[in-house]
C-alpha cells in the first residue's frame, strides 16, 4: 500500500483524531473512508470530473 503525505493545521488533525478514536478506527481507516465517500456525492454531482478524480483516488487507496 502506498503511503501519502497531507498537510493540514493541529487543530483540524485533532478533530480527525477524535473522530476516529470515538469510532474505534485508525486515523487511516477514517480518511480513506472520507475520500471513498466523496468520490460516491462527486459521481452524483459532476460524473466525468468523478470518474477521472475516483480512478487516481482508487490507484492510490487501493
Amino acid at each position: 500500500m502506498a503511503k501519502i503525505l497531507v498537510s493540514m493545521s493541529d487543530e483540524f488533525l485533532s478533530k480527525i483524531d477524535g473522530v476516529a478514536v470515538s469510532e474505534q478506527r485508525t486515523r487511516s481507516e477514517l480518511i480513506r473512508e472520507a475520500l471513498r465517500s466523496y468520490i460516491r456525492r462527486s459521481n452524483i454531482i459532476n460524473p466525468q470530473k468523478a470518474e477521472s478524480n475516483a480512478k487516481i483516488l482508487e490507484q492510490l487507496l487501493d
